[in-house]
């Protein structure tokens, strides 16, 4: 009895190890982060960042698209396909010379086993002359600093 049941425990072991190695067939994406927050930046500055990512599966990675939510974010991406172990990135970059406070999304299509991934880029863009002369009340008068 002990030799059929330590028999059925090799058993199903073995055929979890082998799930597990299917489910790691194929392209893998992994990025260093998935939200990037500019905090706050003036008006007209640098609008760039990098997402970057790196294939860990065992097959070559191929971004089939990478489409930004709104006209204001454009995104630039590593069209070559990425070697198992190797790195690519996307460029974004968002247009400041909107003012306000924003949240875009950049949708990532590829081979790898998740599909789908949805990057975020957020903060806000602001006036630099209405940070330089923000009132301040002095004696019942408004005055710029």
């Amino acid at each position: 009895m002990k030799k059929v049941f330590l028999t059925l425990v090799v058993a199903l072991f073995g055929f979890a190890a082998q799930a597990q190695e299917q489910q790691a067939d194929g392209a893998q994406i992994n990025f260093e982060q998935k939200v990037i927050n500019y905090g706050k930046i003036e008006k007209g500055g640098n609008g760039s960042r990098v997402f970057k990512f790196k294939n860990e599966g065992n097959e070559p990675l191929v971004l089939n698209s990478v489409r930004a939510s709104c006209g204001c974010t454009t995104p630039k991406w590593t069209r070559e396909p990425i070697a198992p172990g190797t790195e690519g990135e996307i460029i974004v970059k968002y247009d400041t010379n909107r003012l306000g406070n924003f949240h875009k999304t950049v949708t990532v299509q590829s081979n790898a086993a998740s599909k789908t991934v949805v990057l975020t880029i957020k903060g806000q863009v602001m006036n630099p002359e209405v940070q330089k002369s923000t009132p301040t009340k002095q004696g019942g008068s408004v005055i710029a600093k």
